[in-house]
């Protein structure tokens, strides 16, 4: 098996450095901490801002399940080789608590994978304790990079 470090890939190449991390999880201050492909698990952590807050608060729900949704999609994208890709088809998460801004730390796993579909699931807590859950289903697919590039900024006139 191969070592994290080996592994190749746009999953890979982002969390080893070799590419830049998506917009998306650069907004949720996403850290990969460890994984380990053959067992189907990752953890990683988010940082939760003072902008993600809702009124009271609290980190917004909205933003507890983007954190859910970039754990379950790496546990099962930290499995799959340098051409597969995933598509997630439904995601459940179910919030047990709130939470104020700060570290926040995801473990997912893949439960179950047949064939192209896989199940998923993920946690996500703070330093009390759990405050969110959730489950997914997700199909691999092939890796289209032609889809992966990013148009250049237009300019109004």
């Amino acid at each position: 098996m191969r070592s994290i470090g080996e592994r190749t890939g746009v999953f890979w190449d982002g969390m080893t450095g070799r590419a830049p991390m998506p917009p998306a999880a650069s907004t949720l201050g996403f850290e990969f901490i460890d994984a380990d492909p053959g067992a189907g698990w990752i953890e990683i952590a988010f940082t939760a801002t003072e902008s993600f807050t809702n009124p009271a608060g609290e980190v917004l729900g909205g933003f507890l399940a983007a954190m859910v949704f970039d754990t379950v999609g790496p546990a099962l994208l930290a499995t799959l080789d340098a051409e597969e890709f995933q598509s997630t088809l439904e995601l459940k998460t179910s919030f047990l608590r709130p939470t104020r801004p700060g570290r926040l730390v995801g473990r997912g796993s893949v439960v179950h994978r047949e064939g192209q579909l896989a199940f998923l699931e993920a946690t996500l807590q703070d330093a009390d304790g759990v405050v969110a859950t959730g489950t997914a289903t997700a199909r691999v697919t092939a890796l289209d990079r032609a889809a992966m590039t990013v148009p250049a900024p237009t300019q109004e006139v």
